[in-house]
């Protein structure tokens, strides 16, 4: 079977580089990389750590608006399309690379699998809650990374093709964890022991672009009392350079981290408070206690099990819950077992011919 796999952002690259080592045992895998992540920080290091495989296809869209960037990675994916002539297209996440891919192939009629499918956020406003919609509603396999996902998607008439199978994210910590632990030297160039930090991202749209958001955000960060780590996207490097207040000296600002890296900081932080989706569920996967900087968040299974907070941008809801938020005992394993991988490619193949 021929299999076109989009890829184009950080949380893409660790998901694909799992899955192919298991697709690519039977299957021939076409790997598009769409360029939408292009610094080597946020992009080729994620190649070189993981082993993924070099992209057959690059189509260097780079930055832009919303609407630029989806067009020419639509356009330039389109092309690919028709030259390669896949029997089946992989999009993942929420990511204009997965609005585009999963357009392009409907377009021209090639069944599309969406991985992490059925999140949602319910709060249209957030571009990604656009793409997880439109995506869910054009892909012909949806594989979900826990069943309240599965609900969401029967809440909306999509009960066929469903498959509950976990999280791609869990198969690839537990795969690289060893490797992550004799390569990454991160707790030794920060200069922190385990448990002696809180790990900061912050790289959201709605928090970057919003200067007040972001100014309250660093207004809480300078009132904590305890060394805090924060991985600076460039985005948000730029964002804070036009605020007119700093960051104290206990905040470490430091350049964006690998995914062994980032692997280790999440391991050994006391709390992890963070913007992104995919970090609040490696927190979870850690037993991490994760303070979510949104008002809403897709993943709220966290939530509801009591492993993640909400707490917006406010600094006293931030500070309160920093200092008293505590997790229970019990954390189930509402992502899977770790071999959502394997499952992922046995439905396909059960499928057969499309």
């Amino acid at each position: 079977m021929k299999i076109l796999s989009v890829v184009g952002a950080r949380p893409e690259f660790v998901q694909a580089a799992q899955l192919s080592r298991v697709m690519r045992q039977k299957h021939q895998e076409i790997l598009v990389h769409t360029g939408q992540h292009y610094d080597y920080r946020m992009s080729q290091t994620f190649f070189d750590e993981l082993g993924l495989p070099a992209p057959d296809f690059n189509l260097e869209v780079g930055s832009g608006s919303h609407g630029h960037q989806t067009a020419e990675i639509l356009a330039r994916l389109e092309d690919v399309m028709l030259q390669t002539r896949p029997d089946l297209v992989i999009v993942r996440g929420d990511t204009n690379s997965t609005l585009a891919g999963a357009l392009a192939a409907s377009k021209l009629h090639i069944p599309t699998a969406h991985i992490e499918a059925g999140e949602r956020s319910f709060e249209r406003s957030m571009p990604e809650e656009i793409n997880r919609l439109v995506a869910d509603r054009i892909a012909d396999f949806y594989f979900c990374v826990s069943q309240t996902a599965v609900g969401h998607l029967k809440a909306e008439g999509i009960t066929q093709k469903v498959f509950w199978v976990g999280d791609v994210m869990l198969d690839a910590m537990l795969a690289n964890h060893v490797l992550a632990l004799k390569k990454s030297q991160i707790l030794q160039q920060v200069g922190l022991p385990a448990r002696g930090y809180v790990l900061v991202t912050v790289h959201r749209a709605a928090n970057t672009d919003n200067p007040e958001r972001l100014a309250k955000i660093v207004q809480a960060l300078n009132a904590m009392r305890e060394p805090v780590v924060f991985p600076v996207h460039p985005r948000t490097r730029k964002a804070m350079e036009k605020l007119e207040i700093g960051l104290l000296n206990h905040v470490q600002l430091i350049e964006p981290v690998g995914y062994f890296d980032m692997m280790i900081l999440e391991e050994n932080a006391r709390l992890i408070a963070t913007d992104s989706g995919g970090v609040q569920r490696e927190a979870y996967f850690w037993g991490i206690p994760c303070l979510t900087l949104r008002d809403e968040t897709e993943w709220v299974e966290t939530v509801q099990v009591g492993w993640n907070r909400l707490v917006g941008v406010e600094p006293v809801a931030i500070i309160e819950a920093w200092s008293h938020f505590s997790p229970p005992v019990v954390r189930p394993a509402i992502f899977g077992d770790g071999t959502a991988s394997a499952k992922i490619v046995a439905a396909i193949e059960a499928e057969g011919k499309f």
